[in-house]
C-alpha cells in the first residue's frame, strides 16, 4: 500500500508539463446561413477539435473557462430570435481545476445556432462567435469566428440566400504564422524610432525554442511507476514471497543456467501481466472515459471509500484477500504443467496473492495517468511498476549468495504497513476534494483539508515514535534510527501546512490540496505584482529607464497562471529578480474591456477584427512570437527583441531563476 500511495503522490505531480512557443489551432470552424421559413434562418457554426481539445458551451459560472457567446456587430432588417443554442452531445461535469461544474463539446465537433427573425425587406447580420478551448494542460485565450451576411426579403417571398460580404466571408480559422501576418497598427509606442510589435518568431527559434512534450510526460509516467515498483516489494504481500521462489527455481534444476533463465522468464512474465492489464483498461474503456473517471465526482467517491477501507485494513482492523480458490486454482494448474506455461501461471499467482498490496498503488496509477488521455500512459506506467516489482526475482537468480543477506520479514513489515495506511488515508482526502468541489458540499475547504492532513501527518509521526499502537503491532519499547529520522519528516511536514490554514501557498501541497478560492482566511500578501498591464506603456517606461522587459501572457481563467504565481514568483530569488532588475508586463487575453473602437487586422489573408484589449493582447502574441497558449512568458529588451527563449509552464524555480538570469546577462551584453 505503501508503493501506491508514493507512487500516486508522484503520479499526480504530472499533472501540468511546460507549453512551448507555437501556435496551436486544434479547433476550426466554419459558418452557415440557413433558411428555415420565410422569415426565419440560422446561423450555424460546425467546429472540429483535435484529439484532447474540447470547446466549451453557453452560459458557464462566472470565474470559469470561457463560454460561448454570439456578438453582433451590425443588424439591420433583422432580429435575433431567442440565445445562442448548442447542439449535439454535451459533457456536464465538474472540472476540478476550475473547482466548477463546466458543460462542454468533446470527441471532434461542436456545433452552435443562432435563429435570425428577418422583417423584411434588405437586412445585413454580422459579428462572431467568442469561444473557448481547452485539452488536459491548457487553454486558448477566447477566439472568435466572423460572419457577415447580407439579402433581402422581397414581400412574401422566400428570403433571398444570404451571401457573405467580402470583408466577412466563411471564416475557416487557419494557422496563425506570424510569417504571414500582415500586422495593422494599433497602439503603437511613444516613440516613432521603435516598433515594438515588429514580429521576433525567428529570432526566439534563434535561442532554441523547446519541441514536443510527450516523450518528456513519458518518462515521468515511466519511472513514477517504478518507484511505486520498488515500494511494492517491501510489501508484506511480495517481499516473503522473493527468496522462496528464487530458491525454487534454483533447485528444480541441476542445471543453475536453466534456473536462471526460468527466474529471468519470471521477471518477463510479471511484465507481460501488469503492461497487459494496463492495456487492457485502456481498451475496454479508451482514453477519454478514463480521464473522465480522474474527474468524474462518482468515481472519486468510490476511491475515497477504497482507500479509507484499505487504510483501515493496514491499521489491523481486518484482512483483505481476494477469494482463495482463485490462487489456489491457478498454483495447481501450474504444477500441472511445465515449461513456459508453468512459470507464467506462477508469475499469476504472485499476482493474485499481492493484490491486497499491489491492488491500491495500481489503482492509484491508473486514476492518476488516465488525466495525460492518452493510450499509452497506463500501459507505460504499468510496464515500469511490473519492471521494479520482477527485478529482484531476476537479480538474486543471478547471485543467490545475495539471499542470505536479505532482512527477514518481522515487525518492520508491519510498520511499513500502517505507513502506508496513514498515507492512503491522507491521499483519500484528495478524492474526497474533487467530490465536494463538485457537488459544492463545501466541508473540505482548503482548510479544513490542511487541518486533516495536519493530523494525519502529526499522528504519523507519533506512531513512528512508538507513541501510538495499533492491533499487529508489537511491546518493542526502543525506536530505531531509521524510524526516528522518519518521525522527524513526517512532524516537520505537519508543521509545515500550519501557514497554510493563514493563506500560505504551500508549494510542495499545491498539486493537492483545494484551489485558494476556497479559503475563507487569507493573510498571506507576498505576492508580485507587474508594473503595467500595457505592452506599449511598459515598454517605454523600460526604454527610458534603461531595463529589459518580462512580458506575462496570461488570462483570468488560466490555473496554471496562477500555479506560477504562488509557487514559482513568490520564491526569494524569483521574486528580487522581477522587482529590481525587470519591467513586470501583465497582459490578460481574456480581458473584457472594450476598445475604443475595433480594430481591423488581417492573418494569414484574413481579415480580423479586434474589439476587446484581450483581443489585442492575443493578437500580439500571435502575431510578434507565434505563440497562442498561456502561461507564456518572453524577455525583451528595450526594442522588443528577445533575451532568451520563451518559457511556459514549469514549475522548477532554478530553471526559472536561470530563464531570468540569461536573458539578463544577454542584455547586459
Amino acid at each position: 500500500m505503501v508503493k501506491r500511495v508514493v507512487f500516486s503522490w508522484l503520479c499526480l505531480i504530472l499533472v501540468c508539463l511546460p507549453m512551448f512557443a507555437q501556435i496551436q489551432e486544434p479547433v476550426k470552424f466554419k459558418t452557415e446561413w440557413k433558411t428555415l421559413s420565410q422569415n426565419e434562418v440560422e446561423i450555424i457554426f460546425t467546429g472540429t477539435m483535435d484529439p484532447g481539445w474540447h470547446v466549451y458551451s453557453t452560459d458557464l459560472p462566472e470565474g470559469g473557462p470561457i463560454s460561448a457567446t454570439f456578438n453582433l456587430d451590425k443588424i439591420e432588417g433583422a432580429e435575433l430570435a431567442g440565445k445562442l443554442e448548442p447542439r449535439g452531445k454535451i459533457i456536464d461535469k465538474m472540472d476540478p481545476i476550475f473547482g466548477m461544474q463546466v458543460k462542454f463539446f468533446e470527441g471532434g465537433t461542436a456545433v452552435f445556432a443562432q435563429k435570425i427573425k428577418l422583417t423584411g425587406g434588405k437586412y445585413e447580420v454580422a459579428g462572431y462567435l467568442q469561444y473557448g478551448a481547452c485539452n488536459d494542460e491548457n487553454c486558448l485565450p477566447p477566439t472568435n469566428v466572423e460572419f457577415s451576411y447580407t439579402g433581402e426579403v422581397a414581400g412574401a417571398a422566400a428570403a433571398v440566400p444570404a451571401k457573405q460580404s467580402d470583408k466577412g466571408k466563411e471564416e475557416v480559422q487557419k494557422g496563425l504564422s506570424s510569417a504571414q501576418t500582415a500586422l495593422t497598427p494599433l497602439t503603437l509606442p511613444a516613440s516613432d524610432a521603435v516598433d515594438y510589435w515588429t514580429p521576433v518568431v525567428d529570432e526566439l527559434r534563434g535561442y532554441g525554442e523547446e519541441i514536443g512534450q510527450e516523450s518528456y510526460s513519458w518518462v515521468y509516467i515511466f519511472f513514477a511507476g517504478f518507484i511505486g515498483g520498488l515500494l511494492a516489494l517491501f510489501t508484506p504481500c511480495v517481499w516473503p514471497i522473493i527468496p522462496m521462489t528464487v530458491s525454487f527455481f534454483l533447485k528444480r534444476s541441476k542445471d543453475k543456467k536453466k534456473g536462471i533463465r526460468d527466474a529471468f522468464t519470471y521477471g518477463a512474465s510479471i511484465v507481460v501481466i501488469y503492461v497487459a492489464l494496463g492495456l487492457a483498461i485502456t481498451l475496454i474503456f479508451g482514453a477519454s472515459a478514463l480521464n473522465d473517471l480522474s474527474t468524474s465526482a462518482i468515481f472519486n467517491i468510490f476511491f475515497f471509500l477504497m482507500l479509507v477501507v484499505f487504510a483501515a485494513s493496514f491499521f489491523g482492523a481486518f484482512e483483505i484477500t481476494l477469494p482463495s480458490k482463485w490462487s489456489n486454482a491457478v498454483d495447481s494448474k501450474a504444477e500441472q504443467t511445465t515449461g513456459l506455461l508453468s512459470i507464467f501461471l506462477m508469475a499469476f499467482t504472485l499476482s493474485l496473492v499481492s493484490f491486497s498490496c499491489t491492488g491500491p498503488i495500481i489503482g492509484f496509477l491508473l486514476v492518476e495517468v488516465s488525466t495525460t488521455n492518452s493510450v499509452i500512459a497506463p500501459a507505460l506506467g504499468m510496464l515500469g511498476f511490473a519492471i521494479a516489482l520482477a527485478l529482484p526475482f531476476t537479480l538474486f537468480a543471478l547471485f543467490p549468495s545475495w539471499l542470505k543477506s536479505m532482512p527477514k520479514s518481522g515487525g518492520w513489515m508491519n510498520v511499513i504497513k500502517v505507513v502506508l495506511g496513514f498515507l492512503e488515508l491522507a491521499f483519500a482526502l484528495k478524492f474526497l476534494s474533487v467530490a465536494d468541489l463538485a457537488y459544492g458540499w463545501r466541508i473540505l475547504d482548503r482548510e479544513t483539508f490542511l487541518a486533516l492532513w495536519i493530523v494525519i501527518f502529526a499522528l504519523l509521526g507519533l506512531y513512528l515514535l512508538g507513541k501510538i499502537k495499533f492491533p499487529h503491532d508489537d511491546d518493542e519499547t526502543k525506536v530505531s534510527v531509521p524510524r526516528f529520522f522518519m518521525a522527524l519528516v513526517s512532524l516537520a511536514f505537519a508543521v509545515y501546512m500550519i501557514p497554510g490554514l493563514w493563506g500560505a501557498p504551500l508549494k510542495a501541497v499545491s498539486a493537492f490540496a483545494p484551489p485558494m478560492q476556497t479559503q475563507d482566511f487569507n493573510l498571506y500578501k507576498n505576492e508580485v505584482h507587474a508594473k503595467f498591464n500595457d505592452y506599449d506603456a511598459g515598454m517605454e517606461y523600460a526604454r527610458q529607464h534603461g531595463k529589459p522587459v518580462m512580458i506575462d501572457f496570461t488570462g483570468y481563467g488560466c490555473v496554471n497562471c496562477r500555479k506560477m504565481e504562488l509557487a514559482v514568483w513568490t520564491d526569494p530569488k524569483v521574486s528580487k529578480l522581477l522587482d529590481d532588475e525587470y519591467v513586470l508586463i501583465t497582459l490578460y487575453v481574456d480581458e473584457k474591456t472594450k476598445l475604443p473602437e475595433p480594430v481591423k487586422v488581417t492573418e494569414n489573408g484574413t481579415e480580423r477584427t479586434l474589439r476587446t484589449v484581450g483581443d489585442k493582447w492575443s493578437y500580439l502574441q500571435r502575431s510578434k512570437f507565434g505563440a497562442n497558449a498561456q502561461p507564456f512568458y518572453v524577455l525583451l529588451d528595450n526594442e522588443g527583441k528577445p533575451l532568451n527563449k520563451s518559457y511556459s509552464y514549469d514549475e522548477d524555480i532554478d530553471k526559472y531563476v536561470e530563464f531570468l538570469e540569461t536573458g539578463l546577462k544577454n542584455y547586459k551584453k
